[in-house]
């Protein structure tokens, strides 16, 4: 008879699209008894020996067993079944306490006028419940005990789990605040990280249990088992414990006291199925739902690219102050602004500085590094003008300026460099070196160190050539400096511009082709397209004299206001 029972309890994990309010599990629990027993034993040596002709022994079947000894009842999900406890409790006003108990009263109220209720040993508790919220560790290990013939011992983190839920609800306070507890505790100990390490997901939780107490002494609450758990989140997870029979034995429940009766438990997955046209139809809506989604991103896409107006320039970089190494003192900070040369311009809410964070250097090898990965965006517009070279002559610089500042609020200014915008779109990982103005003398070295501050430029385009330098030569004779560390960039450049041409470029153009040509026939039919050209632009400059007065004004009023 061992060999007729389920032994394995453990839980099973499900995942479906399906919403979980079309669960339904059919639960079956019936007492054995002797007679029952006995009876099933024979029916099913004569089952496994009808082909040999004997008799079926249908006498020996108890009528009786149908009884108060088994319950079959189908459960939906989070649906309320009361139990004899809570019929006899709910049925007092005076013991309802929050609105879920008064909602509960009237339920029970209403059954007592009706038929009554269709369970009787078979109820559950829902997510709502207090008794599910509250439900003790050792209840549900006592229950798994009975469920299994096999000793086996909880982990620690599963008995963790099974108390994180009643602890947080626990440290809710009554006017919502703040619990005075430590939030962040920046030195843990071994014992707070092994106490604290759980895994804390929002689950919804409903039990199935079952009223094993003797016939006609049903309500007691030492005699409720539980028989199955059912969690489930909002991703499609669904967690049974234990996992439904699919036509295995049933489980084994072995109840406390001293007549230790014997319980057997079925557990059976009956949801509705979805029929062919429904899933088909399912399957229908999500691609349209797929393609509608996909129809409202190319929406806020677009299918043409934003063009600048021509003749213009967009220049467009996202880049990133990755690190900077190789400076004198600790807690490094960069600040940075741009520059923009003539014909070059942007837009108003455009902000041409910044300020990275203040970093501590990390020591790799023989240098002190630190890692600022400071992103920053910017985006500006070049305007050719007729006169120009195809080329751009000059491009946006960024300078940047390294400090420090410790714990004692002493400020030394570290390097200063400069970074020009790479001509070319792309990915650009560029290192710049940086130095620092020198004051000579043991008094200057003697502030730096003890209570800060450096000499300083005054303007920081000093770096390089300025843009507002007219002159030919710059000179910084007697200016004493100092090679200290580097900044690395890493920079995405894009460029975005549409053709632009006027008469001199489509001349320089036409020479070019020109030059280019060789041979008396390729120059003979230059000249012929050539003289047809200028056949052409003499028809037009006669029809234009042979036009009114006035209305070569308004023309020429027209195109200059849509130039303006």
């Amino acid at each position: 008879m061992a060999d007729c029972w389920n032994t394995d309890t453990g839980e099973a994990v499900f995942r479906s699209r399906d919403a979980v309010k079309n669960l339904r599990i059919k639960v079956r629990i019936e007492r054995v008894t002797s007679t029952a027993a006995l009876s099933q034993h024979l029916q099913q040596q004569v089952l496994s020996q009808r082909d040999r002709g004997d008799i079926e022994l249908e006498t020996l079947t108890s009528k009786s067993h149908t009884g108060d000894n088994e319950e079959e009842l189908e459960v939906g999900w989070q649906e309320k079944l009361f139990s004899q406890y809570e019929m006899e409790l709910f049925q007092n006003e005076a013991a309802c306490q929050t609105p879920l108990d008064r909602q509960y009263h009237t339920e029970v109220k209403a059954l007592k006028r009706s038929k009554g209720r269709r369970n009787h040993r078979i109820f559950t508790y829902t997510d709502h419940d207090r008794y599910t919220n509250c439900l003790p560790f050792n209840q549900m290990q006592q229950a798994a005990d009975l469920l299994t013939t096999t000793v086996s011992r909880p982990t620690f983190l599963a008995e963790r789990m099974a108390s994180v839920r009643h602890r947080r609800q626990e440290r809710r306070t009554m006017d919502s605040s703040v619990p005075k507890s430590k939030i962040i505790t920046w030195e843990p100990t071994e014992e707070f990280v092994k106490n604290s390490h759980v895994v804390n997901n929002t689950m919804q939780t409903m039990h199935i249990m079952g009223d094993l107490s003797p016939p006609g002494r049903l309500g007691q609450k030492e005699n409720e088992c539980l028989l199955l758990t059912i969690k489930t989140d909002g991703n499609g997870t669904v967690i049974v414990k234990p996992d439904f029979n699919k036509g295995k034995e049933p489980y084994r429940i072995v109840t406390e006291g001293e007549r230790r009766e014997v319980w057997r438990l079925t557990l059976e997955n009956v949801s509705t199925a979805m029929k062919p046209e429904e899933t088909e139809k399912e399957q229908n809506m999500y691609k349209d739902l797929y393609i509608r989604h996909k129809e409202y991103l190319n929406s806020l896409v677009g299918q043409d690219f934003e063009m600048p107006p021509a003749g213009i320039l967009r220049y467009v970089m996202h880049g990133e102050i990755v690190s900077a190494k190789g400076f004198e003192y600790d807690n490094l900070y960069i600040h940075f602004f741009m520059e923009l040369p003539n014909n070059w311009s942007s837009l108003p809410f455009q902000s041409l500085s910044g300020v990275t964070q203040t970093c501590r250097t990390k020591t790799l090898g023989k240098e002190n590094v630190a890692f600022f990965s400071f992103p920053f965006s910017f985006e500006a517009f070049y305007m050719c003008e007729k006169e120009s070279e195809e080329s751009v002559p000059q491009w946006p610089v960024l300078y940047f300026k390294v400090l420090s500042l410790d714990s004692w609020q002493r400020y030394r200014t570290e390097g200063y460099g400069y970074l020009l915008f790479p001509a070319m779109p792309g990915k650009h990982t560029l290192t710049c070196h940086t130095w620092r103005p020198l004051q000579t003398g043991t008094v200057s070295a003697l502030r730096r160190f003890f209570i800060g501050g450096s000499p300083e430029l005054e303007d920081h385009s000093y770096v390089r050539i300025p843009g507002t330098f007219k002159g030919e030569r710059l000179s910084r004779f007697g200016f004493t400096t100092e090679t200290t560390g580097s900044v690395t960039f890493n920079l995405h450049c894009i460029q975005q511009a549409r053709a632009f041409v006027d008469a001199t470029m489509l001349k320089k153009r036409r020479q070019r082709v020109f030059d280019q040509l060789g041979g008396f026939s390729q120059q003979g039919a230059v000249c012929t397209i050539l003289e047809a050209f200028q056949r052409a632009r003499k028809k037009m400059q006669d029809a234009r004299e042979g036009l009114p007065r006035d209305l070569i004004n308004a023309t020429s009023k027209l195109q200059i206001e849509s130039s303006a």
